[in-house]
């Protein structure tokens, strides 16, 4: 659940690119998993350039998920909301092909140090 003083912030189209959340006098973008999006708080307009152009489509790239046996998994992000992030195993491209049935794993909102992106 989201607290209370984030500001939902989306691009033109409607589409949600994350929210800005009052610190101070200053305010942090947080992008759509729930992280920071500049590492200190910024000036109101600011937080909103750095959301419109990050925008969503890192969601498409590649993360790895570390597993708590330690194992790291390659996965791409199916869903993400402030209710969870759902992440599909991609070994070979495979959360693409249809009829996969490629693991899945629920996660956290905010997303957890444990999901990075791919190098």
């Amino acid at each position: 659940m989201l607290p209370e003083n984030w500001i939902e912030h989306r691009r033109e189209d409607r589409e949600l690119v994350g929210w800005i959340v009052p610190e101070g006098d200053s305010f942090q973008p947080m992008d759509v998993l729930g992280r920071r999006a500049t590492p200190a708080p910024v000036e109101w307009l600011e937080a909103e350039e750095v959301l419109d152009a990050l925008g969503i489509g890192f969601l498409a790239d590649r993360y790895i998920l570390r597993l708590p046996n330690g194992s790291e998994r390659p996965v791409r992000i199916a869903e993400a909301s402030p209710d969870g992030v759902t992440v599909v195993a991609d070994e070979w491209g495979s959360a693409s092909a249809v009829g996969a049935g490629s693991d899945r794993f629920r996660l956290p909102f905010p997303a957890p140090k444990e999901l990075r992106p791919a190098l």
